[in-house]
C-alpha cells in the first residue's frame, strides 16, 4: 500500500487537489481498490482522534504569539537590533535579514511566518538598497527554514507527539543545528559579497545606537528564554510554555508596548485559528494515513527492505536523508513526520541511532525541504511577498540550499553537534 499511496498522493497533488484531501483521497482509494472498505471509517474516525491531543494545543498557542509579535511590530525590532550590530559589513542587510530570522524563530517556530514576516520588511528594504528582487526573496526562504529548527519548533512537537520523544531533548538539540544553519548562510553571502561587491546598508553603529536597538529588542527576546527556560527546567510543560508565550506576546504588544489595540485582537485570533487549522487538518489526515498504513505492515515490509541494501548505520544514514530531501520537495514537513517517522524511526533505533539524533536528522532535513523546490511551501510564500516568480528564486535559492545540505550532513555524521546541548541538561543519557 505505501508504495502505490506515494505515487498516487503526488499525482493528485499535481493535478491541483490539496495536501489534505490528497491525504484522504489515496489511502480511501487504495482501501476501496483493494476490496477494505470497511477500513474507510477509520480513515475519518482518526482526523479527530489524531487532532484531539494536548501536546498539540502547543501549535495553536506558538502560532499566535508569533501572530501577536510580528502584528505587534516587533519583528521592527528585532531586524533594527540585528541592523544596528551587523548592518554596516558589505551584504550587510543580507546578514540582517539572516540574523533577524535567527532571532525570529525563538519567537514562532514557524518557516511560513518568518518568511512572510521578515519577507515584508526585508525585501524592499534590500531591493532598494541595490540587491535584486529574486536574491532578496531567495535569502528570506532560505533562511526562514531556521524558524522551526531553533525552538520553540512546530515540526519537532509534531515528531514528539508522534514518536513519543521528549520535546524537551528536541528542542535543546535543535539550537546548534539552527545556529549552525544561519552560520552557513552567512559565511555564503560573505563570500557572494565579496565576488559580486554587495552593498554596505549604512554606516557604522555607534555603542549608543546599539544600546537603544538592544533596549527596544530586549523584550521580544526574552520570550525564548522564558520558553525554554520554562519546558527544560520543569516549570511548564511544552504546552503550558505556549500558552504563557502567548499571554507574554499580549502584554508586550497591547499593554507595555502598545502597538497593538484591543479591537486588532479578533483579526489577529482569526488569522492565528485560519493558520492553526491548516497544520491541525495536516496533522489529522497524517495521522489517519498512519493508522491505514499500519493495517498493512508496510512499516515492516519496509524495514526488511531496507536491511536488505545493508546493515551499515552510516550508509543507511546517508541514503535515508537523500530519501527525505527528496520527499521534502512534494511533501510539507508536517506531514511527512507523521507519514514517515513510525516507518523510519524504529529502523534506526534499533541500529543504535539515538531516538532524539534521528529525529533532528528528519525534522531538519525536511524543514530544508520547505524551501527546495518545486514545491517548497516557502518559495509560495516567498513569490506572494516579493511579487517575483517562483522559477527565479529558486534558482537564486540554490547556493543556499547546497549549504544546508551540508550542514544536514554535519549534523547527521556529527552526532555531538545536536547531542552535547541535551546531554548537558541530562534530558538525554550517554
Amino acid at each position: 500500500m505505501l508504495a502505490l499511496f506515494l505515487p498516487l498522493f503526488l499525482v493528485l497533488l499535481l493535478i491541483g487537489m490539496p495536501v489534505f484531501f490528497s491525504m484522504l483521497a489515496a489511502p480511501g482509494l487504495l482501501l476501496y481498490a483493494t476490496g477494505m472498505e470497511r477500513d474507510i471509517s477509520l480513515l475519518f474516525r482518526n482526523i479527530y482522534n489524531g487532532i484531539d491531543s494536548f501536546p498539540l494545543m502547543a501549535i495553536p498557542f506558538f502560532m499566535l504569539a508569533g501572530e501577536l509579535m510580528n502584528r505587534g511590530g516587533i519583528t521592527l525590532n528585532l531586524v533594527q537590533f540585528s541592523q544596528a550590530f551587523i548592518g554596516h559589513v558589505r551584504g550587510g542587510l543580507a546578514h540582517v535579514n539572516i540574523l533577524s530570522s535567527m532571532l525570529f524563530a525563538g519567537l514562532s517556530g514557524s518557516a511560513v511566518a518568518d518568511t512572510s514576516a521578515i519577507g515584508s520588511m526585508m525585501i524592499p528594504a534590500m531591493e532598494k538598497n541595490g540587491y535584486s528582487r529574486k536574491f532578496a526573496a531567495a535569502i528570506t526562504a532560505a533562511s526562514s527554514v531556521i524558524g522551526p529548527i531553533i525552538p520553540p519548533s512546530g515540526i519537532m512537537i509534531i515528531y514528539a507527539y508522534t514518536m513519543e520523544v521528549s520535546v524537551a531533548a528536541l528542542f535543546a538539540a535543535g539550537i546548534v543545528p539552527g545556529i549552525l544553519v544561519g552560520v552557513a548562510l552567512m559565511v555564503v553571502v560573505a563570500l557572494m559579497a565579496k565576488k559580486y561587491d554587495f552593498p554596505i546598508a549604512g554606516p557604522k553603529s555607534s555603542w549608543q545606537e546599539r544600546g537603544q536597538a538592544t533596549k527596544s529588542a530586549i523584550l521580544p527576546l526574552f520570550a525564548p528564554v522564558i520558553i525554554l527556560g520554562g519546558i527544560i527546567g520543569g516549570v511548564f510543560t511544552p504546552t503550558e510554555a505556549s500558552a504563557v508565550a502567548t499571554a507574554y506576546a499580549l502584554i508586550i504588544s497591547v499593554w507595555v508596548m502598545k502597538t497593538v489595540k484591543l479591537s486588532d485582537l479578533p483579526s489577529i485570533f482569526i488569522k492565528g485559528a485560519k493558520a492553526s487549522a491548516v497544520v491541525l487538518l495536516l496533522v489529522g489526515s497524517a495521522i489517519a494515513f498512519k493508522t491505514v498504513v499500519s493495517l498493512s505492515h508496510s512499516a515492516e515490509i519496509l524495514a526488511d527492505f531496507v536491511l536488505t541494501i545493508s546493515d551499515n548505520p552510516l550508509m543507511l544514514l546517508f541514503l535515508i536523508n537523500i530519501l527525505l530531501f527528496i520527499v521534502g520537495m512534494f511533501l510539507d514537513a508536517g506531514p511527512a513526520i507523521i507519514i514517515l517517522g513510525p516507518i523510519l524511526g524504529p529502523i534506526f533505533i534499533n541500529l543504535g541511532i539515538d531516538p532524539v539524533h534521528f529525529a533532528i536528522i528528519m525534522s531538519v532535513n525536511l524543514t530544508v525541504g520547505l524551501a527546495t523546490p518545486p514545491m517548497g511551501l516557502v518559495l509560495f510564500v516567498a513569490s506572494s511577498v516579493s511579487g517575483e516568480r517562483i522559477e527565479s528564486i529558486s534558482k537564486a535559492i540554490l547556493p543556499f540550499l547546497a549549504v544546508e545540505v551540508v550542514v544536514i550532513f554535519l549534523i547527521t555524521f556529527f552526532p555531538s553537534l545536536s547531542m552535547t546541548v541535551p546531554r548537558l541538561l541530562g534530558l538525554v543519557s550517554g
